[in-house]
């Protein structure tokens, strides 16, 4: 249905009732920029120009009506933690280093608990919110190929580009024609190595996984798959449904669960080197596991990716071949689910956790699923 019927994210576009609306929107005006790449002023001057610059691409008047409404919100997003990350530095230039990724989050949490947005969108949109200047400093990156082809398993290409071209455009600077000139590099780049406009296809997952795990390996070597045994990882935030995912398996697979652990030695989450104690136990089980080829559940939030990575690092020395499992379910219905365990976690600690909250991406492992109400 929701490939069919356009979703309105943001139902009144008009820019005084976004400010009144919406705090992040509001913060826009107090955030002051670099002058030589934006002399038109603060954050909400910007945002401005780019919204009306990506209306006026011809590309975008093309689009879908969902493909425009993504990137219209993206474009709204996009600088939205330039208030957090934003610094004056010694030569008096303002530095907003950071505020890309940290608006991955914010814009993350603000269209799944306050807008209500299908995953599948939200995710789109979040992509583009993090990739938003990759076009513009492609060739300044010190693996372009493994930073655009990571890219395009989040968010198409094309897409990315239009949103980059508006933010280049939205904007009074001395170097706009070489932005322009650089989103025209990054067209071909993409084109030649077949990730325009889909993910680059791999000769296996366990191509793609080497690819993007291994740190000498090159794009078309395809390793020798031998898998020793399977490890499902779960990820999700606490209360999502994880352990009801696991019932629901018709594996007798033996499951860690860090919960159990905490509770076995009655550690609290809290508990910051109780949890150390949890992990090395959890890890000591699973390291039992593997030395035996046995598939097994490892079930935790697993909510970032450096938790995850740590862990599949671990179960692919092994030969293992790993499956993350993500998790979800609405906003109103997970705090309710929460409540209603027996363990609940405190609403504010959810918060904080839902603020690091990172999706599970096809470059973490041989295979990703997400299971989302």
């Amino acid at each position: 249905m929701l490939g069919r019927i356009c979703m309105e994210i943001i139902k009144n576009k008009d820019w005084l009732i976004l400010e009144q609306q919406y705090d992040w929107v509001a913060d826009m005006k107090h955030v002051s920029q670099h002058k030589l790449y934006h002399a038109e002023g603060n954050v909400a001057n910007h945002t401005q120009m780019v919204l009306r610059e990506l209306e006026q691409l011809p590309d975008y008047q093309l689009l879908t009506q969902q493909e425009q409404e993504n990137l219209w919100t993206a474009a709204l997003l996009h600088d939205v933690e330039k208030r957090s990350t934003s610094f004056n530095e010694e030569n008096g230039y303002i530095s907003a280093n950071g505020h890309a990724r940290k608006g991955e989050f914010t814009a993350r949490t603000i269209m799944y608990r306050d807008l209500s947005v299908p995953f599948h969108i939200r995710e789109q949109i979040v992509s583009l919110v993090r990739f938003h200047g990759l076009p513009l400093w492609l060739m300044e990156k010190m693996d372009p190929l493994r930073k655009v082809l990571e890219a395009a398993f989040r968010c198409e290409m094309r897409l990315l580009k239009l949103l980059s071209e508006a933010d280049a455009r939205g904007r009074i600077c001395v170097d706009q024609s070489g932005l322009i000139e650089a989103l025209e590099i990054f067209e071909l780049f993409c084109r030649e190595h077949d990730c325009w406009d889909k993910p680059k296809v791999f000769a296996s997952s366990a191509a793609r996984f080497h690819y993007f795990n291994a740190p000498d390996s090159y794009v078309d070597y395809v390793p020798f798959e031998n898998f020793k045994c399977e490890v499902i990882m779960l990820s999700g935030l606490p209360g999502m449904g994880k352990d009801h995912y696991i019932k629901s398996l018709k594996s007798d697979y033996p499951v860690i669960s860090l919960d159990e652990i905490r509770r076995k030695h009655k550690i609290l989450p809290t508990d910051k080197s109780g949890n150390g104690r949890v992990i090395q136990e959890a890890k000591e089980q699973a390291r039992s596991y593997l030395r035996n080829r046995q598939d097994f559940v490892w079930n935790a939030t697993n909510i970032t990716r450096q938790m995850r990575s740590q862990l599949v690092d671990l179960f692919v020395d092994y030969g293992a071949k790993v499956k993350i499992v993500y998790v979800e379910k609405p906003y109103d219905l997970w705090r309710s689910q929460n409540r209603n365990r027996e363990y609940p976690l405190p609403e504010n600690v959810l918060d904080k956790m839902l603020l690091k909250l990172e999706i599970p991406q096809l470059t973490e492992a041989h295979e990703v699923e997400c299971l989302v109400d």
